[in-house]
């Protein structure tokens, strides 16, 4: 029996029943491609059906598919060791990652980035080679609540050509190369700030805020790679980040907008009383990808109103409850993580099914993040915890390098005990910093760059010009480095 995804079409013994609640869409066509030696068309009739409905009902893409986007680039199965991988490594205790410039980086070909993750992974004395099991980490089902969070822009480190936003999954990987890896008592976990559409322009550089989505319209152009249209898959590609980011050592997470003005199913307007399970789906399919956690943007206001809101009205704590709940019952997995934005250390945030709360606490008080993590210990399955930084930072000098440095280490270290440990967050720039002419809020609202931004509408001056490349800047990461090895060696 086959069984088309997204709707109630059986194909069995050579007949097409059509069971779908829309009955008016004509399957003769269908009906004239059943014969056997004209399976392909049927199936490839199927699959364009399927795209008119909402679809997303599992994962059916390629089972490894890093083994698959590492034949499409290189059409061999063999994988051989990068010698500059070997010599940019950053290894603390046998934990891994590439010390190396951004825009060296973004400059690696698909087929290096692989060999450089399969070399920094392999075991001592054996050959390098991408495993076909890709579990993800285990740190247990409450590991989100002692997590830091680290979110990634697509737009920060996508290709730009010819007014097309395009091959941000595959810039993330390459840029995940160079971010500190989990130790070994809780997670570091990559968020990505999109996966679903823009509502408008999406994949471009008109392309609207990153505060919406248009659900069950497939995954943001912005992420996949136009030159693997017809090869791999747009779900595979979501795949093959996430093995990617498991086999490195991190959790992942995707951002969710929870205001019904920012969102749309299939660009029509969206409201909680009729789209709820619609919403509830696009998460689960989210989690079939291979995401470990979601990120709810205006997560505070749930339970809090107060304060700016965005636009349109956000579900209450009962049916917040609900939703996480079908999530986690949908996907049959207790282990996932969900993050609220703003939510403080209210019991309240628990109940609605959150794990971790955001921007809790004072980041540049030692003492004042220690206290919160023995003030909050007795609460073992949600925790709100400090940040570095967050999607409005604008880069502003008062919030130096060195405030930086401050924030991330009271992060990481603020608690007696590593059970007590509070969750944190921050943003990429955090670790590599962004040019001085762009920021992270200025980004999450506009594709199109800005002061001056002409010059970056090209991918190579775009890499060499989003992150800020002088020496200063990259003293300042190495001194992230050291803060986290600092976490592996005595915390870890």
């Amino acid at each position: 029996m086959l069984k088309a995804v997204g709707s109630n079409r059986i194909v069995n013994g050579g007949q097409l029943k059509y069971a779908a609640k829309n009955r008016n869409i004509v399957c003769a066509q269908c009906l004239a491609v059943m014969q056997k030696e004209n399976f392909a068309a049927f199936d490839a009739q199927v699959a364009t059906i399927n795209k008119a409905f909402v679809a997303f009902k599992g994962y059916y893409g390629d089972k490894q598919p890093l083994k698959k986007l590492f034949w499409i680039c290189t059409n061999r199965n063999d994988v051989y060791e990068d010698n500059w991988a070997k010599d940019h490594i950053y290894n603390v205790n046998g934990k891994k990652w590439i010390n190396a410039k951004p825009n060296e980086l973004l400059r690696l070909t698909p087929e290096r980035t692989l060999q450089s993750l399969c070399t920094i992974i392999k075991p001592d004395n054996q050959y390098p080679g991408i495993p076909s099991y890709i579990p993800s980490p285990n740190y247990g089902n409450k590991w989100g609540r002692h997590a830091n969070y680290i979110e990634i822009n697509p737009r920060t480190i996508a290709k730009y050509d010819n007014g097309r936003v395009t091959e941000g999954l595959l810039n993330a990987m390459k840029i995940m190369l160079a971010l500190p890896t989990s130790p070994n008592s809780f997670a570091n976990c990559i968020v990505l700030s999109q996966l679903y559409p823009s509502l408008h322009g999406d994949g471009t550089v008109y392309a609207d805020s990153l505060y919406c989505a248009n659900l069950h319209s497939g995954i943001s152009q912005t992420l996949t790679c136009d030159g693997l249209y017809g090869k791999m898959g747009a779900d595979e590609q979501v795949k093959a980040f996430n093995d990617m980011a498991h086999l490195l050592g991190f959790k992942t997470a995707f951002r969710m907008p929870l205001a019904s003005n920012q969102l749309k199913i299939q660009g029509q307007p969206f409201n909680w009383y009729e789209h709820e399970k619609a919403y509830i789906d696009a998460c689960i399919w989210g989690i079939e990808l291979g995401f470990d956690s979601i990120y709810f943007d205006s997560g505070k206001h749930v339970v809090d109103p107060s304060g700016y809101m965005g636009s349109g009205d956000t579900p209450n704590k009962e049916q917040m409850a609900y939703i996480t709940y079908q999530i986690r019952k949908k996907t049959g997995r207790d282990d996932i993580s969900f993050i609220g934005e703003k939510c403080d250390s209210r019991i309240e945030f628990k109940q609605a099914g959150y794990t971790a709360g955001t921007d809790w606490g004072r980041a540049d008080d030692f003492e004042s993040v220690r206290w919160e993590a023995q003030n909050q210990k007795w609460m073992r399955e949600y925790a709100a915890g400090p940040e570095v930084s967050n999607d409005n930072d604008t880069g502003s000098s008062k919030f130096g390098t060195q405030r930086r440095l401050n924030r991330i280490n009271n992060c990481l270290f603020g608690y007696d005990y590593k059970e007590d440990k509070l969750p944190s967050y921050m943003q990429l720039t955090d670790i590599i910093p962004l040019s001085p002419y762009t920021n992270t809020h200025e980004q999450m609202l506009h594709a199109k760059e800005m002061q001056g931004s002409d010059a970056w509408t090209e991918c190579e001056r775009h890499y060499d010009g989003v992150f800020d490349s002088d020496n200063t800047s990259n003293c300042y990461t190495t001194d992230v480095y050291h803060i986290f090895e600092n976490v592996i060696r005595y915390r870890g």
